[in-house]
C-alpha cells in the first residue's frame, strides 16, 4: 500500500487551532491502526523558533534529537505516537537556507535559482523525509501554518498543489475555516469561508473537505451552502465547535460526525474499528467534577498563553490523574515582592525562561515556599531560581546570583555551562535534547520515576556551580539527579522539605494525558497531600 498525505490548510483568520485539529485527526487515525507521522511547515524566515520572543511565537518545543520546533509539535506529542525529529518541522528560512547553500555549492550547475522549482522542490523533499522516517508509516499529516492568501504561504501551496498532481490517489487537502455568528444578526455567515476556498481554488488546489471552526454547531442547511459554493460534497463538511471542557474532547467529537470514516475512504485506506476506550475515560475522568486544586505559575510571559503551553498541559494530565480539578493561577514574577502578591495556591512552579526581568519575584516565590513548605516545582531556570534562593538566605550568601544575571557575583552560584563559554551565534547553540540523567536512591525524583536512568530534553546555557556543591549539601539540599556518567545537576532538592523540586531539564515536553509525567504527578500529588492531607 502507497503512503498516504493528508494536507491541513487554514483560512479566514489565524489562531484557528490547525495544529490541535491535525493532532486531533492523528490522533483518530491512530486509533484506527494505522501509523502516522506529522510535518509542520512554518511560512516564516526564521531557521528556527529558538531565537524568537515566546511573546511573538509562544513556546519553543524541543524534540529528543535537540531540535528547537513549533509549539504545535506540542500537540502532535500530546495526542499522537508520531516520531518528532527534526524532519517534523521547516520553516520558510530552513528552506531557503538549504537551497542557497546548494547554489553557493554549485549543485544547480550554473542555473538560475527561482522559487518554482528550486523552493518548491525542497519543500517536497521535506514531505518525502517525513515519510521515510519508519517503514511502517501508512499516512504522513501535513499542516501548514499561516493563513490561504498570505504571500509567505504561496510556495508551499504551490509545492502542494504539485505534490497533488504528482500524486494524485494519495492525497487529501482539509481546508480548516472559520463560520463566524453575527449576534446582532442573529445568524452564521459561510461568505469567509466561500472566499477562502476560492483563494485555494485560484492556486490550483481544489479542497478535499471543509472543516468549519464555529461556536455551535452547523445545521445542515448551512453545510448545504458551504458544500455548494466551497465545490465539496455535504458529507465531506464536518464542524468543529468550541468543546466545553478539555481539548481532548475534539478527536472525540470529530468521530462522532465521521470525520475519520471519510478520510478513510477517500484515501482507500482499509483500518480496523476505532479503539477510543482509554481516551474516552480519559476525557471522563477530566471533565468529572471534583475537588479543585491551585496551583501558581510565576513566570514573566504569563499574559500569553502559550508561552507555557506545555508546563500547562503537564499540570493538566497530573490533575486528571489525581482526581482533582486543577486552577492555575498566573501570576507576573515581575510584580510579586510580598506574599500578599501571591494568589493563596496549594503549589507554586516557576517555568523556563531567559533574561534579568522578573528573577526577584521568582526568587521571593521560592523563598515563600521554602519557608512555608508550600510544595515548589522549578523548571529550568526554575531550578535555578532555587539554588540562588537557598545559597543566598540559607547559606548567608546574600549576593549570590547566576552569571547570566550578573556576569561579576562574588558566588556565582549558577554558571555557563563550560562548553557555551566561546559561542557567539544564538540559535541552535544551547544543551538541547535528550540526554540521560541518573537518580539518587531513596530522592523524592526516584520515588516518583520508580527507576535509576532517565531520558529527559534540555534547552539551557547555564548550569549549577560544582564548586559550591559540598556547602549545599551541608544545609539540606540534596542533588538528587546527575547527568549520568557526569557532574552536571540535573536535579536539585530540599531534603527537610515536603517537596521542593528544581530540575535543569524540561519534562513538561514528555508529558502526555494519558502517560502523565511523573514528576508533575509527584508535585501535583504532594499540594493535593498538603491541603486535605493524606487520601
Amino acid at each position: 500500500m502507497s503512503i498516504k498525505y493528508i494536507f491541513i490548510t487554514g483560512g479566514v483568520v489565524s489562531s484557528l487551532g490547525k495544529g490541535l485539529t491535525t493532532a486531533a485527526i492523528g490522533n483518530l487515525l491512530e486509533a484506527r491502526g494505522l501509523n502516522i507521522a506529522i510535518l509542520k511547515l512554518d511560512p516564516y524566515l526564521n531557521v528556527d523558533p529558538g531565537t524568537m520572543n515566546p511573546f511573538q511565537h509562544g513556546e519553543v518545543y524541543v524534540t529528543d534529537d535537540g531540535s528547537e520546533t513549533d509549539l504545535d509539535l506540542g500537540h502532535y506529542y500530546r495526542f499522537t505516537k508520531s516520531p518528532l525529529s527534526k524532519v517534523s518541522n521547516a520553516t520558510s528560512g530552513q528552506i531557503y537556507e538549504t537551497v542557497i547553500k546548494k547554489e553557493r555549492k554549485g549543485e544547480y550547475l550554473g542555473k538560475t535559482v527561482q522559487v518554482i522549482p528550486h523552493i518548491t522542490d525542497e519543500i517536497k523533499n521535506r514531505i518525502t523525509a517525513v515519510a521515510k522516517q519508519s517503514q511502517k508509516i501508512d499516512v504522513v499529516l501535513i499542516e501548514i501554518g499561516g493563513t490561504v492568501g498570505d504571500i509567505e504561504c504561496l510556495p508551499f501551496l504551490e509545492a502542494i498543489r504539485q505534490f497533488r498532481y504528482e500524486h494524485h490517489d494519495d492525497c487529501v487537502n482539509i481546508h480548516l475555516t472559520y463560520v463566524p455568528y453575527l449576534k446582532a444578526a442573529g445568524e452564521v455567515k459561510t461568505k469567509p469561508s466561500q472566499h477562502s476556498a476560492m483563494i485555494l481554488r485560484e492556486i490550483g488546489i481544489i479542497p478535499d473537505m471543509i472543516l468549519c471552526r464555529c461556536e455551535q454547531a452547523l445545521s445542515d442547511e448551512i453545510k448545504e451552502k458551504i458544500s455548494l459554493f466551497c465545490n465539496v460534497l455535504k458529507q465531506d463538511v464536518f464542524d468543529e465547535k468550541d468543546v466545553d471542557s478539555t481539548i481532548y474532547e475534539v478527536p472525540l467529537e470529530l468521530h462522532k460526525q465521521g470525520l475519520d470514516e471519510r478520510i478513510l475512504t477517500l484515501l482507500s485506506l482499509p483500518a480496523k474499528q476505532a479503539d477510543l476506550s482509554a481516551w474516552k475515560e480519559m476525557v471522563a475522568i477530566a471533565i468529572k467534577p471534583k475537588q479543585k486544586l491551585k496551583i501558581g505559575v510565576v513566570g514573566k510571559y504569563v499574559d500569553l498563553n502559550d508561552a507555557y503551553k506545555s508546563i500547562y498541559e503537564a499540570l493538566y494530565h497530573a490533575s486528571i490523574a489525581a482526581h482533582v480539578d486543577l486552577d492555575i493561577c498566573k501570576i507576573e514574577s515581575d510584580k510579586v515582592d510580598h506574599e500578599s502578591q501571591l494568589e493563596k495556591c496549594d503549589g507554586y512552579l516557576v517555568p523556563g525562561g531567559f533574561g534579568q526581568r522578573g528573577w526577584l519575584g521568582k526568587i521571593f516565590t521560592a523563598k515563600y515556599c521554602r519557608e512555608n513548605n508550600i510544595p515548589f516545582f522549578g523548571v529550568c531556570l526554575g531550578m535555578q531560581i532555587m539554588i540562588v534562593e537557598f545559597a543566598r538566605n540559607v547559606l548567608g550568601k546574600g549576593t549570590a546570583h547566576s552569571v547570566e544575571v550578573d556576569p561579576h557575583t562574588e558566588f556565582p552560584v549558577i554558571s555557563l555551562m563550560e562548553e557555551q563559554k566561546k559561542i557567539e551565534k544564538l540559535g541552535a547553540t544551547m544543551r538541547l535534547g535528550s540526554y540521560p540523567c541518573l537518580l539518587k536512591p531513596e530522592s523524592k525524583a526516584y520515588l516518583a520515576y520508580g527507576k535509576k536512568v532517565v531520558q529527559e530534553r534540555h534547552r539551557h546555557r547555564y548550569e549549577f556551580n560544582n564548586e559550591f556543591k559540598e556547602e549545599f549539601e551541608k544545609h539540606g539540599m540534596v542533588f538528587a539527579g546527575t547527568l549520568n556518567e557526569g557532574s552536571l545537576c540535573e536535579i536539585a532538592e530540599i531534603s527537610h522539605h515536603p517537596w521542593m523540586v528544581g530540575v535543569q531539564f524540561h519534562p513538561e515536553f514528555k508529558s502526555k494525558p494519558l502517560e502523565p509525567h511523573p514528576l508533575f504527578t509527584s508535585f501535583i500529588n504532594a499540594a493535593k497531600e498538603a491541603k486535605w492531607g493524606k487520601s
